[in-house]
């Protein structure tokens, strides 16, 4: 990848579509990894006036570091960045302590997991029509396309998605090509909606390095009867996820009625 002119190609994509949009910026939330550190990155680099904000909830306190010192180092070089920090705890507590309690503990963790993410979307365009600006998406072409591992109407409601047809790996290289900090791109990938220290590698059962072989395995109509070993075993955890997440990568299903029934 020429990476200098892919980092152009989007800050210039992401400039002119909001031009046309005829909108005044853009808002991102922050969380302290590679992904939203880029794009927000990107975003900065249009010129147009841009919003950072951090909504912890639970958040482990190397997470808030990584994302607080990545908004101050955009501020340094970038006027128009400013930032703003939300406490969504205390809500996620009071919703958690109206919800009625449910036998099936597994699932009810996964919910409220889930339940973060949407709050934070909430958040986001509570200032995105405050400010009229976009909601930039964060999430990269594995992740939105490959694996669906993203929250429906979470961290998958924005307006538009700079990186999605970015692979992990070449996001890294943006970042590096950037200068983004060093702890940023050294951490281990995680979605934050957990309060702990689980990564997205210990969630799938793959690292994002193994889900791009196979989906562009996937992309070459390759088959688990081609693979054995660990190859097979991450083929397979990669189709699991695909197809179990399709619902989140299609259209939303319409009924459409018989014009002789109308």
């Amino acid at each position: 990848m020429n990476t200098e002119k892919v980092a152009d190609y989007i800050k210039n994509w992401l400039g002119n579509y909001a031009k046309n949009a005829k909108v005044n910026g853009f808002v991102i939330g922050v969380s302290g990894g590679i992904d939203s550190a880029v794009t927000s990155t990107l975003c900065a680099k249009t010129g147009m006036p841009l919003l950072c904000v951090e909504m912890p909830i639970h958040q482990a306190e190397n997470q808030v570091n990584r994302a607080q010192n990545h908004i101050d180092w955009l501020q340094k070089s970038h006027t128009n960045v400013s930032k703003v920090a939300v406490n969504l705890t205390p809500v996620f507590d009071s919703m958690v302590a109206s919800f009625p309690k449910v036998d099936d503990e597994e699932s009810r963790f996964m919910s409220l997991a889930n339940t973060r993410a949407r709050l934070r979307m909430t958040t986001l365009y509570y200032f995105a029509s405050l400010h009229g600006y976009l909601v930039a998406g964060t999430g990269n072409k594995v992740e939105d396309f490959g694996v669906g591992f993203y929250t429906k109407y979470g961290d998958g409601g924005v307006d538009l998605s700079p990186i999605a047809d970015l692979m992990k790996s070449e996001v890294y290289m943006i970042a590096k090509h950037y200068g983004i900090n060093q702890d940023i791109i050294e951490a281990s990938p995680t979605d934050g909606l957990w309060g702990d220290h689980r990564t997205d590698e210990d969630q799938i059962g793959a690292s994002y390095d193994e889900l791009e072989w196979a989906m562009n395995m996937q992309e070459k109509d390759k088959t688990s009867d081609d693979f054995s070993g660990r190859e097979l075993e991450v083929f397979k955890i990669y189709i699991k996820f695909n197809c179990a997440n399709k619902h989140k990568m299609l259209p939303i299903p319409i009924c459409e009625i018989p014009k002789d029934l109308k």
